[in-house]
């Protein structure tokens, strides 16, 4: 069989399984996968990891598989099926897109999907850490997406196991849970509080993840020096539409984008998802606030301009 016809047959079978796995979504049964597993004894964990498996190639939702996997076997085993199962699935969706498609890519990719590339590859494993960690893109097509890169597979692996360890943690304890709640377990009420205190540190790590990216301030002056050179930054104004045309003014070029609408207009930046944005208010705390959002939604390279636009008017600087 050439190349060609391989690529061609590994395609139809991944489409296929696709499609057959959303047509029948609705019809997956958590319960009825549990009592298929026990009823297979000794295999049954084997099963489960196949299932598991062939569920994160085919994009069958993880968090029914995972919670299945705490009732099945527990919180410890329970997470070791899930993650390496896991695992596995992500590394042949990997493979199988960087197979099939990420020579393709590589020729036709322009515009905002090659920066985009480029700027997953500058990073490396921390982004990869960080999408595992704060969950921004679907599970699934993540996997496929990322072998489109030329990341290094054993940094893919590596990242993957290690960085999905705490949500899998929480939710195979959340899946134990329900199954000790329906049976009458000891320790029900303290068992109970330990997840929601898994949850709750899950639930956190996008605020920390969040400030470890982040950037230092820039100055003023320094701002004002990249405007000059002309190099590509994006000063992305937080303030209020009264204020941006108020007193204080605006810098030419700059875009307004007032915070209290910053999360739901997110998507008008995704052509800066990897290029400089430098956020403004009047001083910092409404900048600040807004370049915290930008690196908890994977924008790399955000700054905040100290002092805002009182600096810039204090130092003689030209606005609009």
């Amino acid at each position: 069989m050439n190349s060609k016809l391989l690529r061609f047959s590994l395609l139809i079978v991944l489409l296929a399984g696709i499609g057959l796995a959303v047509m029948y979504r609705d019809q997956m049964n958590t319960a009825a996968l549990e009592a298929w597993v026990q009823g297979a004894g000794a295999a049954g964990p084997l099963l489960f990891m196949l299932v598991y498996i062939l569920g994160t190639i085919f994009f069958i939702p993880g968090s029914m598989l995972t919670l299945a996997g705490g009732a099945l076997f527990g919180p410890l085993l329970g997470t070791f099926y899930n993650l390496t199962a896991a695992t596995l699935g992500a590394m042949i969706s990997f493979l199988a897109a960087r197979y099939l498609a990420s020579a393709w890519v590589e020729q036709k990719a322009g515009g905002w999907m090659k920066q985009l590339i480029n700027g997953v590859e500058n990073e490396g494993w921390r982004f990869i850490a960080f999408t595992r960690l704060v969950p921004l893109f679907p599970f699934n097509l993540l996997n496929y997406a990322l072998g489109l890169t030329r990341i290094s597979f054993s940094q893919y692996i590596v990242a993957t196991y290690i960085c999905m360890l705490p949500g899998a943690l929480a939710y195979t304890y959340l899946g134990y849970i329900g199954r000790e709640a329906a049976t009458g377990g000891e320790g029900i009420v303290q068992k109970a509080m330990l997840a929601l205190a898994l949850l709750a540190v899950v639930s956190f790590l996008p605020r920390l993840i969040g400030k470890l990216r982040s950037k230092p301030m820039i100055t003023i002056p320094e701002l004002k020096n990249k405007l000059d050179a002309d190099e590509d930054v994006l000063v992305l104004d937080v303030r209020t539409p009264k204020d941006y045309t108020g007193d204080q003014g605006h810098i030419a070029g700059s875009r307004l984008l007032p915070l209290e609408e910053l999360e739901t207009r997110i998507h008008e930046l995704d052509d800066y998802l990897e290029r400089t944005i430098v956020t403004i208010c009047r001083t910092n705390r409404k900048s600040a606030k807004a370049a915290q959002i930008l690196a908890q939604k994977g924008f790399s390279d955000v700054h905040v301009a100290k002092m805002g636009m009182t600096d810039w008017n204090e130092q003689g600087y030209p606005t609009e």
